[in-house]
């Protein structure tokens, strides 16, 4: 029997957490079903690095962008500098961007300027926008909507964990949400209470690693192997065998990353 395939949508492969490992984890990745991922650059000046990872593997898409809580310690990205990037046939999608004030309140003006500044690069490339959202529900609602009316544009809540205010808001523009490892922890029961109500075809499976390891692994070192791990309790979530959940998820991925359904499509 074949082992369901499902894609890592957002993960950090660049981090030192897999210095040396890289092959190793790509292995036990594939041997999960997990065929493809998103490794995600979170400073611009680590995006040539995160290129060429991606180009050096081919289960490997990248997307780039300034992580909120980088927002006021790195030089604010402009939309040419976004667009131009995206130009590369690997580069998949705008960010991560978004707004933290967990820990980065203080720099909420910066981040709100350079999420305005992903949302433009979204829109003018068509390929979608990968949000960070931690204690900014209100601002981040207001500014999804406000900026979806100017100029549509397609959008993943990545590691969603926020309100089910944020999540219907989300929703009701058509953004996708994405299950990380929290959504798996025993106490996560009111997140998994949000995905339930959500469209089965809105939904994505990611690891975030090196964070957010799923059980049996919470502690412990993130990779993307463990995406079959969430993505077993979204299957319980939506009441749905795995392999069908699996299959679901993987056309959600292929709508939402276009370029990359492409990019395979041509191989």
């Amino acid at each position: 029997m074949t082992t369901p395939q499902i894609t890592d949508s957002h993960c950090h492969l660049d981090f030192p957490d897999f210095d040396g490992e890289l092959p190793e984890v790509l292995a036990r990745a594939a041997e999960a079903g997990v065929t493809r991922m998103v490794t995600i650059c979170t400073k611009l000046k680590n995006e040539p690095t995160v290129r060429a990872l991606a180009a050096a593997h081919a289960p490997v898409f990248y997307a780039a962008g300034t992580h909120p809580m980088s927002a006021a310690e790195e030089p604010l990205v402009t939309v040419d500098e976004l667009v131009a990037l995206a130009q590369h046939p690997k580069f998949v999608g705008i960010g991560e961007t978004g707004l933290d004030y967990h820990y980065t309140g203080d720099s909420a003006e910066i981040q709100k300027q350079s999420l305005r500044i992903h949302i433009k690069a979204a829109q003018e490339t068509g390929l979608p926008l990968i949000i960070h959202a931690r204690a900014a529900d209100e601002d981040m609602a207001r500014i999804l909507r406000e900026t979806h009316a100017e100029k549509a544009y397609c959008c993943v809540m990545h590691c969603f964990s926020s309100s089910a205010e944020l999540g219907r808001a989300a929703l009701d523009l058509g953004f996708y949400l994405s299950m990380s490892g929290i959504a798996a922890f025993p106490k996560s029961q009111e997140l998994r209470d949000i995905f339930a109500i959500a469209p089965i075809d809105r939904i994505l499976v990611e690891t975030d690693s090196p964070y957010l390891a799923p059980p049996p692994y919470r502690g412990k070192r993130n990779e993307p192997a463990y995406t079959a791990h969430t993505a077993k309790v979204g299957a319980e979530v939506f009441g749905l065998d795995y392999a069908e959940f699996a299959a679901r998820t993987q056309e959600n991925f292929d709508r939402l990353f276009w370029k990359a359904a492409q990019y395979e499509a041509a191989a």
